[in-house]
């Protein structure tokens, strides 16, 4: 076994920016979905989706997303991380287009779920190429750089879906993942070596289906809840408890396992179990409450979707530069008293969510979704770089599939929930207007507010259009309260995991310290196809 060599300066660049491409495409992909999310529930311009479904299409991705990412891991250190990439990324591509031509909703939500694979190699294996391309103080500001990604992909998805859908069909949005990846391809095999780990965990088949299942049927039940507006029903219940226990086995089985694709035991340190229940519980809010900012805009307001686009943009500015100035305020500072803040405020502003109505004008709208960007990207990429600048390098496969199977379940949780109370409150709010609609449209008009303007629109009712509208707002209001309970929880279990440990009452260490400190195994590691340092 050879020791790495260290990569030139320039390699290392071109390799952060190929891997900046590959994080970009997954965030690239949840933005344009949130905007096309109105138009797919429209029966004429879109499948005519019901809340249920457009549920489905966004948690199948991130449910196969959050429960193959820590075999992704697992077969990034055994196989080597570039070809792991690789193949995610032509799975991404094939599937995008699956997706752009789905027939309908089941059809749509079947691609979105293979999409799901895609991303789930992609992102372990972007996180541990990263991990090994950069060491030392140098490993924090590619982390900090690389997480500004996240605000591109979240202000350029709004807006390229704007422009598709002002001009083609819904399914244009999800071809323009075709080129990022022949791009970002050609970067991965030109650029990036095939590091691996010496130690190959084997697969885990057993936990990928006690995984899969259960979170499957949790999420099932969460999302049944808002159909049926019956927490007691049968089917509500059951595969609620049945995910639960379905999950619970997963942990039993994975803590017995001699080397776990998915290590439970990660979590009981303080840090890294604290920081990932937190950031699991932030990603759950942040869900929900992107679920509702996409039928406020396009619904509600009567926005277009180059319009609601634009008007997402403050978000993505706001975790654009809260990222990398977060990075930066924690190594002057520490961790503790920034992200505590910023956590604080990100869950007020999700809660100020209450107070908009349909005629807030745009610019409160736009100050509260630059808030919103800011808070979060003040606190996610400071904290992300102390839970992965903490672990061993070894490690770093199954630590980032751990880190991002956590916050994908939120992420899934998020929307469930999200969506089935928004549905809840909204049959509640809307019964009294369905009394003299005509029988056959009155499941139409309980469905949703889209499909009741639908009928409004149908039957010459702009009266019935109005009373949708209102009983939108009440459903997202009430939303609003529990996401910003759920944002509060989130930031009081990181208060714990900030908290000092031992003797001494020291602040936490800076994302910088915690990289020097950090073990370097590198003796034990192999890289393959990597030309010999100096002949590059």
């Amino acid at each position: 076994m050879t020791t790495p060599p260290t990569l030139p300066k320039n390699r290392q660049r071109l390799i952060l920016a190929t891997l900046m491409l590959c994080s970009l495409l997954i965030w690239l992909e949840n933005t344009v979905l949130s905007t096309t999310l109105e138009t797919l529930a429209d029966p004429v311009r879109g499948l005519g989706a019901n809340p249920g479904q457009l549920q489905w299409a966004t948690g199948a991705y991130t449910l196969v997303f959050a429960t193959l990412m820590f075999t992704a891991g697992a077969l990034g250190d055994s196989f080597g991380h570039r070809n792991v990439l690789a193949i995610g990324l032509a799975v991404f591509a094939v599937t995008s287009i699956w997706a752009a031509y789905a027939g309908d909703a089941s059809q749509l939500i079947a691609a979105r779920a293979g999409m799901g694979v895609g991303a789930a190699l992609i992102m372990p294996a972007n996180f541990a190429i990263l991990l090994w391309t950069f060491t030392g103080p140098g490993r924090a500001t590619a982390i900090a750089i690389s997480s500004t990604s996240t605000g591109v992909g979240m202000a350029a998805g709004p807006v390229l879906a704007g422009l598709l859908l002002g001009k083609f069909w819904w399914g244009s949005v999800f071809l323009i993942n075709v080129p990022i990846v022949v791009v970002a391809l050609a970067g991965v095999v030109l650029l990036v070596p095939n590091f691996r780990s010496s130690t190959r965990r084997p697969l885990d088949p057993a936990g990928i289906l006690l995984s899969i299942s259960g979170l499957a049927a949790l999420t099932y039940g969460l999302i049944r809840a808002g159909q049926v507006d019956d927490w007691s029903h049968w089917d509500v219940w059951a595969p609620v408890a049945l995910g639960i226990v379905l999950l619970a086995a997963f942990v039993a089985v994975e803590l017995k396992a001699r080397t776990p694709s998915f290590d439970p035991r990660m979590l009981s340190q303080q840090m890294f179990g604290g920081g990932n229940a937190s950031m699991m519980l932030l990603l759950f809010s942040v869900a929900a409450v992107t679920f509702y900012n996409a039928f406020y805009l396009q619904g509600a307001l009567g926005y277009s979707p180059m319009k609601a686009g634009l008007a997402n943009v403050p978000t993505a500015a706001g975790a654009a530069v809260g990222a990398p100035l977060g990075a930066r305020l924690v190594s002057r500072w520490s961790l503790r008293p920034i992200a505590l803040p910023a956590l604080t405020v990100a869950a007020l502003s999700f809660g100020a969510v209450g107070f908009l109505g349909l005629h807030t004008p745009l610019v409160w709208i736009e100050v509260l979704l630059l808030v919103q960007g800011l808070s979060v990207g003040l606190v996610m990429a400071p904290v992300t770089g102390a839970l992965i600048s903490s672990l061993p390098l070894e490690q770093s496969g199954a630590g980032s599939a751990v880190t991002n199977t956590a916050r994908q379940a939120g992420s899934v949780i998020g929307i469930a929930v999200g969506g089935t109370i928004m549905s809840i409150a909204y049959r509640g709010a809307i019964e009294p207007a369905v009394g003299d609609v005509p029988a056959t449209y009155r499941d139409s008009v309980r469905v949703s507010a889209e499909q009741a303007r639908h009928v409004a629109a149908t039957l010459d009712r702009p009266s019935l259009a109005q009373a949708a509208d209102r009983a939108f707002i009440h459903s997202m209001h009430v939303g609003a309260v529990w996401i910003m309970i759920i944002a509060l929880i989130a930031t009081a279990i990181l208060v714990v995991a900030l908290r000092p440990t031992g003797k001494k009452k020291t602040p936490a260490p800076k994302p910088d310290q915690e990289v020097a400190h950090s073990p370097e195994p590198r003796s034990t590691a192999r890289i393959e196809g990597s030309p010999v340092a100096g002949n590059e």
